[in-house]
């Protein structure tokens, strides 16, 4: 009998505590997934920000050359070392963004069952310009290609 019990039972009995947790513990109407979903989606798309660096800081460079009132000169000696500095700040802030997706996936996952939401660990995602910037109803954010360098307040 007691082997019976040590096998099949406990088991049971642990499996029906575990379901009733999660059935007691979470509603529909409380439950918020958004620290999870910026999570996953600054693990998944800061590796395109970096990636995508070169391209984001040309077409942005491009359009901030155009804007300033300086000589042609001071515009093409900026160009290149300009290009050089900001597509390191790119690379630097996906990687950042994947660095923070990381840190927030645990306290994400905790926070499933109640209304409580983690303040964005590295915000300029939310705020700055992006060549891709798609939000779905249901999954993920699809924001990247993000120029860290023009962020709006």
């Amino acid at each position: 009998m007691t082997g019976v019990l040590r096998s099949g039972a406990w088991k049971g009995l642990i499996g029906m505590l575990a379901v009733a947790l999660i059935v007691t513990s979470t509603t529909p109407a409380s439950a918020s997934t958004e620290t999870l979903k910026r999570s996953v989606s600054n693990i998944l798309w800061g590796p395109f920000d970096m990636a995508l660096s070169p391209v984001t800081t040309a077409i942005n460079l491009t359009r901030k050359m155009m804007d300033v009132d300086d000589s042609v000169a001071v515009r093409v000696i900026f160009a290149v070392p300009g290009y050089i500095w900001t597509t390191g700040v790119g690379m630097g802030g996906g990687g950042l963004r994947a660095i923070t997706g990381c840190l927030e996936l645990v306290p994400g996952l905790l926070l499933i069952p109640f209304e409580a939401d983690l303040d964005p660990l590295f915000d300029p995602v939310d705020r700055a310009p992006a060549l891709v910037d798609i939000e779905t109803p249901c999954c993920l954010y699809m924001k990247f290609g993000i120029d860290y360098t023009t962020v709006g307040y």
